[in-house]
Order: structure tokens, then sequence, then C-alpha cells
């Protein structure tokens, strides 16, 4: 979140409301909830670390305060906005899981691919089902798009698994 607030102060300084209204407004249902407390403990902690810093509002008895970016604040976001978000994605839960238990001797290989089968094809229909809805609006179609061909990945993954395991029951 820190970046993106910083992002979202980039061109003006606000209210906290002003940027939960914003994250919510782009991303919609998409975004985890998020609740007031946490808008303000990210904004304490940007304030802490000298990235943003906070003016109280003159005359105003809630005590609200407007953000804004600092120079440090501006130099960690221009950072974050050139640097690539890593592509590879090698440490996975549920490889993770599955080798550990394998391993021990804890559950079949077979059933937890299964299973595992069954909850990305149940996440898959969750989200046709939230792409039909339509109305979601750019940002979040294009969520649930990467989404659903992250899915699929894991789909074809679980297949070269059992296709592995295939393999080396044969040769032992």
């Amino acid at each position: 979140m820190r970046p993106l607030f910083l992002a979202l102060l980039a061109d003006d300084s606000r209210y906290g409301y002003e940027l939960k209204q914003s994250l919510e407004q782009e991303f919609g249902e998409m975004l985890p909830a998020m609740n007031a407390g946490q808008v303000y403990s990210t904004l304490a902690r940007l304030e802490r670390d000298g990235l943003v810093v906070g003016r109280s509002v003159e005359g105003d008895s809630r005590r609200k305060r407007m953000y804004e970016l600092t120079e440090a604040g501006q130099a960690e976001l221009s950072s974050w906005i050139e640097a690539p978000v890593p592509g590879a994605r090698l440490k996975d839960e549920f490889f993770m899981k599955f080798v550990v238990v394998v391993a021990a001797g804890l559950a079949a290989p077979m059933k937890l691919i299964e299973r595992q089968r069954r909850e990305y094809l149940q996440s898959l229909r969750d989200l046709d089902a939230v792409l039909a809805d339509g109305g979601k609006g750019p940002t979040a179609e294009l969520m649930v798009e990467g989404a659903v061909l992250h899915l699929k990945a894991g789909l074809e993954w679980l297949d070269l698994i059992e296709q592995r395991l295939a393999v080396g029951a044969e040769s032992a």
C-alpha cells in the first residue's frame, strides 16, 4: 500500500480519506477491504519514515490532516516506478506444501494435486462470474483477467507435476 499512497500523493496533497476513496474507486471490490485505521497507520509510518509530511487543517475540530510527498517520498516513488516487479515466483506456497508433505508421507501426492486443481477451477468459476457481472471497469477487468491467466498457468503446472510423478513411478 505504501507505494500506492505515494503515487496518489504525487500530484497533490490529500486527506487520508481521499486516498482510501481513490483506491476504492479505481479497484472497487478487487481491492481487499481497507478501513480508516489501516489508511492512517500507513500514513503515520510514511510520515515517520520521512516520505510524507502531514499538516493539520486549521480550524478543523476533527483534527483532519493533509498529506503530501517529501523529496525522500518522491525519490522512493521514482524508484518504485522504475523498478520492474519480479517476474519469477519461485516461492509457491502449494509447491512448498506439496514437497514437504509428500516427503514426510503425510498425504498422497495425487490427492494434494487434485484438491489444488479443484481450488483453481473453483477460483476460475468465481472470476468468470465477476467478469460476467460487467460494470466493474477496465482496471477490475484487467485484474480479473490477469488472475485468470495465472490460474490457467497453475492448472498447467499441476499437469506437469502429475506427468513428472508418473515418469518417476515408471522408472522406479
